[in-house]
């Protein structure tokens, strides 16, 4: 058989592996009867029996063992209802995540308010990827919000792809340990769910901590989210730097640029004037620089660079130099937080009073930088979309009570781009305000001597105790102190790194 694809998570009929499952938990009931009967029926009678010699010796040992026989096949039955319902609903969930998206890929999203988004074509891949493209193709050329949507589309999908093919296959390992290889020896491995297999795998995984390549942190991340509570918080427990080392608390929200962008990059030559806009912004990056406006600077100069490779934000940084962003963050778990810890404290009772932990995440909100709070963020990054993501935990105290808590890190991306009416001005003292009128910032772009980048980042991670049995409301731990590290003070910069 080959590899597991697309079209094979889209089409298959998972209605069949619930009747399997079904069908096992009636054969279930049927080895329980048996089991009952064969122990208190047959093999009571038979050690009660007055009966001796070689034939009674022979025969009741018989009687034993094939009580036995049947206690095993019923505990066999009992791993594999529990592996196949286990796998019916994973991938039934991760099935439908794929049918969502296809849909709303397809769909598009006509009206969106700042330019529609349009329609795209999903296909397969090779090797078990997804393909996404336009349908249509676009006069004005595909605009960079497209692409990022068409590549977060692909790359989700050939994830619900990699993830249906390691439960498919956690479920044969899962089957295999339960029979053992022997048709005339029931009985070996317990599985009460996909967990006593893929739970040792994810914690070999999380132990590789730094060392995981691509592969293995994406692998750790689709683990976790099959995993049940339990395991979850015994892993989060145990290989929580190996889990975040993985990027466990990425957001998963669909992430893509807010317009259109600038345009194609290098489409039209060069001429005098985009070379002196050009000089002019060199000299405007490093006005801002000396100013204290590092990392207006720091993006600037990164644009004026023309490499267009990513850029990591400060998330915590921001955080701390804009109250308005801090703020943003802060009321993004307040309006969260009661909810997510009422859904985990049901997972804790739900699991007799052990440890659970249950990933979260909000929806991904603007926040527009103003001049007045910071002329430094403002140009640097101008609006930018962020989230929060994190791990509720829950777990007993002496007294059996729980106690809840949250770890949760911010994060914010954007593109780095100038608008046409977009325009930059700054003022330097002993200087009259230098300024680039609309438009030319972002014909460096379309011209080629300038190229817009992607920039992401995430905060640390903190904890916040969400409470025992009453909710804890009080405030959020305050984000890392940026000092001096990257400004014009900070001995150890390295001034070009990055620009």
């Amino acid at each position: 058989m080959g590899a597991f694809t697309y079209t094979d998570l889209i089409e298959v009929d998972l209605s069949k592996l619930g009747s399997a499952a079904d069908d096992w938990k009636a054969t279930v009931t049927g080895l329980d009867k048996l089991r009952t009967d064969a122990y208190s029926g047959m093999l009571m009678m038979a050690d009660e029996a007055r009966w001796a010699g070689v034939n009674a010796a022979v025969t009741k040992d018989f009687i034993r063992r094939t009580a036995k026989e049947i206690a095993d096949l019923h505990l066999q039955a009992k791993s594999i209802v529990a592996v196949l319902e286990d796998a019916h609903g994973e991938l039934t969930r991760v099935q439908k995540q794929a049918v969502e998206l296809t849909a709303a890929a397809r769909r598009g999203d006509p009206h969106r308010e700042n330019g529609p988004d349009p329609g795209l074509l999903v296909t397969e891949g090779p090797n078990g990827t997804v393909k996404v493209m336009e349908a249509f193709c676009d006069a004005e050329g595909t605009s960079q919000r497209t692409k990022d949507l068409m590549q977060w589309y692909a790359d989700t999908l050939t994830g619900l792809v990699a993830h249906a093919a390691e439960i498919d296959a956690a479920v044969v390992r899962a089957l295999r340990t339960s029979h053992g290889g022997d048709p005339h020896d029931a009985g070996h491995a317990e599985h009460t769910s996909l967990d006593e297999d893929q739970l040792p795998r994810a914690m070999r995984l999380a132990s590789l901590g730094d060392d995981a390549n691509t592969g293995q942190r994406a692998e750790l991340r689709r683990l976790w989210t099959s995993l049940s509570p339990q395991a979850r918080a015994e892993l989060w427990t145990g290989h929580k730097d190996g889990l975040l080392a993985a990027g466990l608390l990425s957001p998963t929200v669909r992430r893509a640029a807010p317009d259109r962008g600038s345009g194609p990059h290098g489409v039209e030559e060069p001429g005098a004037q985009e070379r002196r806009t050009r000089e002019k912004m060199n000299v405007i990056s490093e006005l801002a620089d000396i100013k204290g406006d590092n990392d207006a600077s720091r993006h600037m100069a990164h644009y004026l660079g023309n490499s267009g490779t990513d850029m990591e934000l400060p998330v915590d940084k921001m955080m701390s130099e804009v109250p308005g962003f801090r703020d943003r963050i802060t009321n993004e778990i307040g309006d969260y937080r009661d909810g997510w810890r009422e859904m985990a404290l049901a997972e804790f009772r739900a699991n007799g009073g052990q440890p659970v932990s249950i990933p979260v995440e909000t929806v991904s909100r603007d926040f527009s930088f103003t001049k007045g709070e910071s002329l430094n963020w403002f140009f640097a990054v101008g609006s930018t979309r962020s989230n929060v993501t994190g791990v509720v935990t829950v777990v007993p105290d002496a007294n059996g009570e729980p106690r809840v808590g949250l770890d949760y890190q911010a994060n914010a991306w954007d593109r780095y781009n100038w608008d046409e009416d977009k325009a930059v001005t700054i003022d330097f003292p002993g200087l009259s305000g230098l300024s680039i009128p609309d438009g030319e910032m972002a014909r460096l772009h379309t011209t080629g001597i300038a190229r817009e980048f992607d920039m992401a980042g995430s905060s640390s991670v903190k904890h916040h105790d969400l409470g025992g049995a009453t909710p804890n409301h009080g405030p959020l731990p305050e984000p890392d102190e940026p000092g001096r590290s990257g400004d014009r003070t900070d001995p150890g910069r390295e001034q070009q790194k990055g620009r």
